[in-house]
């Protein structure tokens, strides 16, 4: 999985003037957990534009200035309820031997017959929850519709995981091709020409 060095200043005063003045200095309030200790720093907003605004995931270093390093994962964000500016955002760090749990984006490939078609591919889960060391996660998850006809659907069973887990229910869909006008008169003319060539 990628990884983002977000440089930083750990944070001694935590007061709400502290917080502010952060805040209308363009800088961002931010807190890590799951070390030994929690760690209270800022970072300046721009620092953050290509881990929230992205549909992409990443691992993040955390690298204060005192010369500490943090390997961490986003975990909440808060935004401002009329303007949308970052105002809080929360992290947790990881371990090499340590399980995290991400949600990663789903990507397809191949090309669906039922999309040929002229079927609808309906996205049922565009992002998927997955347990797993950092090292073994990957950047997407790959769903491959090469096999999908009208009406078929993909589980979470048949992508690929290895070395990492879903954490969803067997039955869970992906995707599906989905019926439409267009799609049944070509299937339909479709069996239409495989029974004549049969009878021939």
């Amino acid at each position: 999985m990628k990884s983002l060095t977000i440089n930083a200043s750990q944070r001694e005063s935590l007061g709400k003037k502290a917080t502010k003045a952060l805040r209308n200095a363009g800088n961002v309030p931010c807190v890590v957990y799951g070390g030994d200790t929690v760690t209270h720093f800022t970072a300046h907003e721009n620092m953050f534009s290509k881990l929230v605004y992205t549909p992409d995931v990443h691992t993040v270093v955390i690298a204060l200035d005192n010369g500490t390093n943090i390997n961490a994962i986003l975990q909440d964000i808060q935004f401002h309820p009329t303007t949308d500016k970052i105002l809080h955002i929360d992290f947790v760090q990881i371990f090499d031997d340590k399980a995290i749990t991400m949600e990663i984006p789903v990507r397809t490939t191949g090309k669906s017959p039922g999309v040929a078609n002229g079927g609808n591919l309906k996205f049922n889960a565009r992002r998927l929850k997955v347990k797993g060391l950092a090292a073994n996660l990957p950047d997407e998850i790959k769903a491959d519709i090469s096999e999908l006809k009208i009406g078929n659907k993909l589980y979470v069973t048949q992508l690929d995981s290895e070395g990492f887990e879903f954490l969803h229910a067997d039955n869970t869909v992906v995707c599906q091709v989905k019926n439409s006008r267009n799609a049944i008169a070509e299937e339909s003319a479709e069996e239409a020409t495989e029974e004549a060539a049969a009878a021939e």
